[in-house]
């Protein structure tokens, strides 16, 4: 299946000056298979380390750093002799292997010369305590569940739907607004994880898909116990079986006294962490004031939390699939979460925007987001899962603040305003 981030893949191969590639994502985002399909078409060799799996390769940095000496344990593993201008390497879990992550320092300083991909589900959450991140000696990449667009790709609509979208056809778009939308509501079930996408586009399947759900976040469940350390993982559970109920609040801010009575910030704030670190949340924070940059203006005590992927959020919350074929109902469950959860999945991919929400007015308003993107412009986002448009808060920041963009999203057509521009919700990637 296409995966947008392949071009990334190809633009850092193709730069004289890059470093070590570290590649992020949380678990079966499809990391692997993208990595092997790219070392597959663009190098004549690749060799393929899963230190999770490789229990003899996993203490090969325990005696030193030194490139070279890693360079022949590589090939004796692989059997290959790596020739550095056509031979990938990838190090998957690497997470799991001491002072992997380490390594990548000595590559970059001492052995640039060599095309390595270091990829990690946990990552963020197991660097071991000997060691640390080498900043500014390794390249980043982050995967995140299929866009919208790329679940198009995979449903075969490669000129039809998505190339509508690729090419901003917006009189097209509402020429074709309900086969968008029916693909919307697939999407909204499905969610982006590679194999439910997979075995949906295969036959429309929807059993099989809620079962490769429930499976993977059988996994996910399964890594908490592995991986987080015992004293927080009661914790984590909670924050975790919350998530659908703090997105289906009218005021989507996480709320501890939801977890339970009492519940403070500093008892539930090391798991919130690890699930971040981990992928599996998002956090975006609340500003204070819509001035540049944001992130200067962050109230760090305020903060909403994203599921990793609508679909699993949809498993999670036992959305049935006749909700589907009841009009617009599922634009609107669970108070608009699915929605919201949505626009988000699709607001995350792109790298240049910087992503906040913005209460105002003593919280009498609240702005679903507000991003700073590439041009220093600041732009208010308003998401509307019914029928009703009416955005009091929106419509008031925007005469306010005059901002140079404006963008409402909705299940309505395209529509271009004095003040603001209604993208429909299938198009929210053209932003």
């Amino acid at each position: 299946m296409y995966r947008d981030k392949i071009k990334q893949l190809i633009e850092w191969k193709l730069n004289n000056h890059k470093k070590p590639l570290v590649f992020l994502g949380a678990r079966q985002v499809g990391k692997t298979y993208l990595i092997q399909e790219f070392g597959k078409a663009e190098y004549k060799q690749m060799v393929y380390i899963n230190f999770e799996r490789s229990d003899e390769m996993q203490g090969i940095f325990q005696h030193d750093l030194d490139p070279k000496r890693l360079i022949t344990a590589f090939e004796f593993y692989s059997g290959l002799k790596i020739t550095p201008e056509d031979t990938l390497i990838v190090l998957d879990e690497i997470q799991a292997a001491a002072r992997g992550i380490t390594s990548l320092k000595y590559f970059c300083e001492e052995a640039r010369e060599y095309q390595i991909i270091a990829a990690g589900s946990l990552l963020g959450t197991n660097i071991h305590p000997a060691e640390s991140f080498p900043v500014g000696k390794v390249d980043m990449l982050m995967l995140h569940p299929m866009s919208f667009y790329e679940f198009l790709l995979a449903m075969g609509e490669e000129n039809g739907l998505a190339r509508i979208l690729r090419e901003r056809h917006f009189d097209m778009m509402s020429v074709f607004a309900e086969k968008f939308k029916d693909f919307l509501k697939y999407y909204f079930y499905v969610g982006g994880m590679p194999e439910a996408v997979a075995a949906f586009a295969e036959n429309r399947d929807w059993k099989k898909a809620r079962q490769i759900q429930n499976k993977i976040l059988k996994n996910y469940r399964s890594d908490f116990s592995k991986h987080a350390p015992k004293e927080i993982l009661p914790r984590i559970n909670m924050v975790w079986d919350s998530i659908p109920a703090q997105l289906a609040k009218e005021n989507k801010k996480f709320i501890y006294g939801v977890l339970k009575e009492g519940a403070r910030a500093k008892d539930f704030e090391l798991a919130i962490q690890w699930l971040t670190d981990a992928g599996l949340l998002h956090k975006i924070y609340a500003v204070s004031k819509p001035a540049l940059p944001l992130i200067a203006y962050q109230d760090f005590s305020a903060f909403k939390l994203y599921h990793n992927d609508l679909g699993l959020l949809g498993a999670m919350s036992k959305l049935n699939v006749k909700t589907l074929i009841n009009g617009n109902k599922v634009f609107e469950e669970f108070r608009g979460a699915l929605t919201e959860q949505y626009v988000f999945q699709q607001l995350i991919l792109n790298e240049e925007l910087s992503l906040n929400y913005y209460p105002f007015e003593n919280g009498r308003y609240e702005l679903d987001f507000i991003v700073q993107n590439e041009n220093d412009e600041l732009m208010p986002i308003e998401v509307k899962s019914g029928e009703n448009l009416r955005a009091k808060s929106f419509k008031y920041f925007c005469e306010e603040h005059k901002p140079a963009k404006a963008i409402r999203t909705s299940s309505s057509d395209y529509k271009q305003e004095s003040w603001m521009t209604n993208l429909p919700l299938y198009a929210i990637n053209t932003i």
